[in-house]
């Protein structure tokens, strides 16, 4: 269903002139949870059917990896999609002129980049640890917090640049999103038409329940005690299955 969902979505943005939008271009780069779901799901389908329920190491990082970099590139792209947002509503005059397409391209870019090196350093930081416990990992996929209670080494250094780090990358991009949504709360009871009003809240109702999810569930996932094992794994599922459009 997330394959089909997401590959049909990016197939009529592609092949429709008029959503030839940066709203829809971005939709269309929002599909990158599709990858994030294909490098979890189908292996977690496989564990949960075979008796064998394992995964090499270099399977591990690989997962690790890129569930690290499209997630990141993700919240990134919800940020832009806020701006976008705040442009179209608040300056829809100059709608055409600001988000342009070179612009678009940048904010994807830049979502991607921001991804990358989130991805490469939280990686490094967690395969450099030395795992001298169990084996066996309390989750359906390779992740920080898992991974961190296998390990023997002091992971009070580890958990602070992991925490500070995430700080980093999230609230930038958190901050974002709030800033926009502020303008445009202030801008649409200003909008004497009650059609524009209804529009406004279409397009913008969609994409804040995809932010409230997505930024929950991770900051219920990396931003607070490891204490709760088994919540986490039923709040892993709501941005790597249910979420994904």
């Amino acid at each position: 269903m997330v394959l089909l969902g997401n590959v049909g979505m990016m197939a009529v943005i592609m092949t429709d002139p008029r959503l030839n939008t940066p709203m829809y271009f971005f939709l269309s780069n929002l599909s990158v949870d599709l990858f994030y779901s294909s490098v979890i799901a189908p292996k977690a389908l496989i564990n949960f059917w075979s008796e064998s329920k394992s995964i090499s190491f270099a399977g591990c990082v690989t997962q690790f990896f890129l569930f690290a970099l499209f997630i990141v590139t993700e919240g990134f792209l919800l940020a832009a999609m806020a701006y976008d947002r705040f442009i179209a509503i608040c300056n829809p005059l100059l709608y055409s002129v600001q988000m342009s397409t070179g612009l678009c391209s940048q904010l994807v870019a830049g979502s991607y980049f921001c991804g990358c090196i989130s991805s490469v350093l939280q990686t490094r930081m967690t395969f450099t640890l030395s795992f001298c416990a169990s084996r066996t990992i309390d989750h359906f996929y390779c992740d920080t917090g898992p991974l961190q209670r296998l390990s023997c080494s002091d992971l009070f250094i580890n958990k602070m640049v992991s925490f500070s780090f995430s700080d980093i990358i999230i609230l930038p991009a958190i901050v974002a999103i709030i800033v926009s949504y502020l303008y445009i709360v202030s801008t649409v009871p200003k909008t004497r038409s009650t059609e524009g009003c209804k529009k406004a809240f279409s397009t913008c109702s969609s994409h804040l329940g995809i932010v409230s999810v997505l930024y929950g569930a991770v900051f219920f996932m990396y931003l607070t005690p490891d204490r709760f094992p088994e919540l986490s794994k039923v709040a892993s599922l709501c941005y790597t299955l249910a979420l994904p459009r």
